[in-house]
């Protein structure tokens, strides 16, 4: 496990730069490094300072609006208990964050109101991306909870990507915000194993793009990247042809035996690799080059 060190170069853990390709390095639930606690404040905030990719997670909760959260459920990530959905703004100004062993840390658990004052109030570098990660399907989301989202977000759209697996739901969100990027991820509800069976890449990569036409990034399971590639076809360059970028998720250790996989990501010149490691996984690929 690797941990922050005052030797360490500040930027270190923002991107993989391998022959002439370089890719970016997205930190999964806004960790840089492995043991990290998801969505704190402080990291986030570090991030942004740098001009780091991090992934944000969106959950609907008993209100309008969203809150910075991974699960449906508030435990085992918080101290509380129960849905997200019937948690109230009033809940989480009593509730914290937990560490990956389960004890109860200091970290508050930040709606997005907060997260867009962090992007606003804190020096946050013209490099910095917030994926916004949007969890709730369309079906949930209300008239109160859009307007909560454009109020919030309309203000930093500059350095915000809101994406999902529901292209509805994004479609709702952004347009009330019409100049923030979207993304589309279409490897849920069935996508990915249904193109393992039917192995019909170009209709998968036709399919997406029609569900989100103005997407500017893709996000990829890499398992699935993979998959199409042993079979002869590559995920990443089909979408490069049609202008989009390639993100691929979700990297959640740096070592030894996931580097073959990590390297021939990189050999198919993905532009974006999600991880739970993103200082690690730099510091792996960068020793490989070197041969050591």
């Amino acid at each position: 496990m690797m941990k922050s060190s005052s030797t360490m170069p500040e930027r270190r853990g923002l991107h993989i730069q391998s022959g002439d390709h370089r890719c970016l390095l997205k930190w999964h639930r806004g960790r840089r490094f492995a043991g990290d606690i998801a969505f704190t404040r402080e990291r986030i905030v570090e991030g942004m300072t740098i001009g780091a990719s991090m992934e944000i997670d969106l959950q609907r909760y008993g209100g309008d609006g969203f809150v910075v959260l991974h699960d449906e459920d508030l435990h085992p990530a918080t101290t509380g208990s129960g849905s997200v959905l019937r948690a109230t703004r009033e809940d989480f100004a009593h509730l914290h964050l937990r560490d990956s062993d389960g004890n109860q840390t200091a970290h508050p658990i930040l709606l997005l109101e907060d997260l867009a004052a962090l992007i606003r109030d804190d020096g946050c570098s013209p490099d910095a991306v917030l994926q916004l990660d949007l969890k709730a399907p369309s079906s949930s989301i209300g008239e109160g909870d859009i307007a909560a989202f454009a109020k919030a977000i309309a203000p930093v759209t500059r350095s915000v990507i809101l994406s999902a697996g529901d292209a509805e739901a994004v479609e709702r969100l952004s347009e009330a915000v019409p100049d923030m990027p979207i993304g589309y991820d279409p490897c849920h509800n069935g996508a990915s194993e249904r193109l393992r069976e039917n192995r019909d890449f170009s209709g998968f990569v036709a399919g997406a793009i029609a569900a989100s036409p103005r997407a500017e990034m893709i996000y990829l399971a890499h398992e699935l990247i993979l998959f199409a590639d042993a079979e002869g076809f590559d995920l990443i360059g089909a979408f490069h042809t049609h202008g989009l970028e390639v993100d691929a998720y979700t990297i959640r250790a740096a070592t030894k035996e996931m580097l073959p996989k990590v390297m021939r990501l990189l050999a198919l010149r993905v532009d974006q690799i999600t991880t739970d490691d993103p200082v690690g996984l730099e510091v792996l690929v960068a020793a490989e080059n070197s041969g050591k």
